[in-house]
């Protein structure tokens, strides 16, 4: 027996029905690039059940009105757990100084493109970092520069990230100072970084010293959450967490304390010697090459002396675990047949490499050509940047100025 129900109603239920689960799902999305466009696409389905609602009668509608309030308020939590969970405050610094290559843009920069698509990323170019180490003014200059060039051809989204220049934010160094007030100098004599390097020869002085209270700096001016480092830089992000503790212990909660990642899974690029590719080594295949220039850096590739008619061996090959960062599956399954067919020699792989480098950075180099040519573009990209971190960082030195007396 098929009882007598209003067609309406029967109307409304499927439309709530089918756009509930429909909701969850959208919502749960993790890429955060289209978390906003599966918002819209709710909302889309909340006036498609408004429409419908409107023709019920009173007492159905109280009914499904108390419904879809509950429903509202489960996905208002759903939302803010996965947007907090989607839009953590990351901040990473990047270096002004040298040229880049492919094991920079592997190893940091391409996992850096995927954190701007799933983070509240901040990323500033070290310039006050830098001179630890670098004294020439005009070199200065252009390493920013040819810096915020590089990382803006190859994918860093202004409008997706905050990016500028450390030193267009001064708050940066008031803050130094405060934190160097709560910094041992114990902890600070026990920094690998600063033995390092000066067992490497580099000239021992107070900026080098004090480089992780700067580093500290950096990372709670922005209220950073999560802080991208290699395992050398652990350390660094500990002290920091060291320094906001005992700022906190003495005014309370306004330090926010930051973890560290890191990446098990970053690729380790082989340079050209099979070491790890370094600019230290001298091994190094540049992002931004010529093909003249490009073709001498892969012909440099260190390979056996297997005839050309032998099958070779890919596995403990330089140059197919430099093509293997290039290939998807099925491409890497034809070089390994022609690996072990014969027929080719290591040349003939390190052209095919070429070529995949040539490719790959085709769309990177365009833009950079593009910025070269258009540097106030690039300055005005910074500016816009650093006036973004100056609103954050406006707003957390008043709490510190506060906190410790500073009028």
């Amino acid at each position: 027996v098929i009882p007598n129900i209003d067609p309406r109603n029967v109307l409304c239920l499927i439309t709530f029905f089918i756009y509930k689960p429909l909701v969850f799902i959208l919502l749960l999305q993790t890429n955060s690039a289209t978390l906003k466009h599966n918002v819209q696409f709710f909302l889309l389905f909340a006036l498609l059940f408004k429409k419908v609602y409107f023709y019920l009668p009173k007492e159905t509608k109280r009914d499904l009105f108390s419904l879809f309030c509950l429903e509202m308020s489960l996905i208002q939590l759903c939302y803010n757990h996965r947007k907090n969970r989607l839009f953590m405050r990351v901040l990473t610094g990047i270096q002004s100084s040298g040229t880049l290559h492919i094991g920079n843009y592997f190893g940091a920069i391409k996992p850096m493109l995927e954190l701007q698509e799933k983070s509240d990323l901040f990323i500033f170019i070290a310039n006050y970092h830098a001179l630890t180490s670098l004294k020439d003014k005009e070199a200065m200059q252009k390493n920013t520069l040819d810096a915020a060039i590089t990382f803006l051809s190859l994918g860093i989204d202004p409008n997706k990230t905050t990016f500028w220049a450390q030193s267009h934010v001064k708050e940066v160094l008031e803050l130094y100072w405060i934190l160097s007030a709560y910094t041992p100098m114990g902890l600070l004599e026990r920094a690998h970084s600063y033995k390092d390097k000066v067992a490497k020869g580099i000239s021992a002085n107070h900026a080098l010293f004090s480089y992780p209270v700067l580093m500290a700096a950096d990372i709670l001016l922005y209220d950073a959450q999560i802080v991208p480092v290699g395992k050398d830089q652990i350390q660094h992000v500990e002290i920091t967490r060291d320094i906001a503790q005992k700022f906190n212990n003495d005014h309370g909660e306004i330090l926010t304390l930051p973890e560290f990642q890191v990446d098990e899974e970053v690729a380790t690029v082989p340079g050209t010697d099979g070491a790890k590719m370094s600019k230290s080594y001298g091994n190094t295949i540049d992002l931004f090459n010529s093909q003249k220039q490009l073709k001498k850096q892969v012909s440099s590739i260190v390979s056996d002396s297997t005839p050309i008619e032998e099958p070779k061996e890919y596995k403990d090959c330089n140059i197919y675990a430099l093509c293997k960062l290039f290939l998807d599956d099925k491409e890497l399954a034809n070089l390994q047949d022609r690996y072990t067919a014969g027929g080719e020699g290591h040349g003939h792989f390190k052209m095919y490499l070429k070529d995949l480098i040539w490719e790959h950075f085709a769309p990177a180099r365009e833009k950079k050509e593009y910025y070269d040519a258009h540097h106030d573009e690039v300055l005005e990209i910074l500016h816009a940047g650093a006036q973004k971190a100056q609103q954050q960082a406006s707003q957390k030195m008043q709490q510190i100025r506060d906190a410790v007396g500073i009028l």
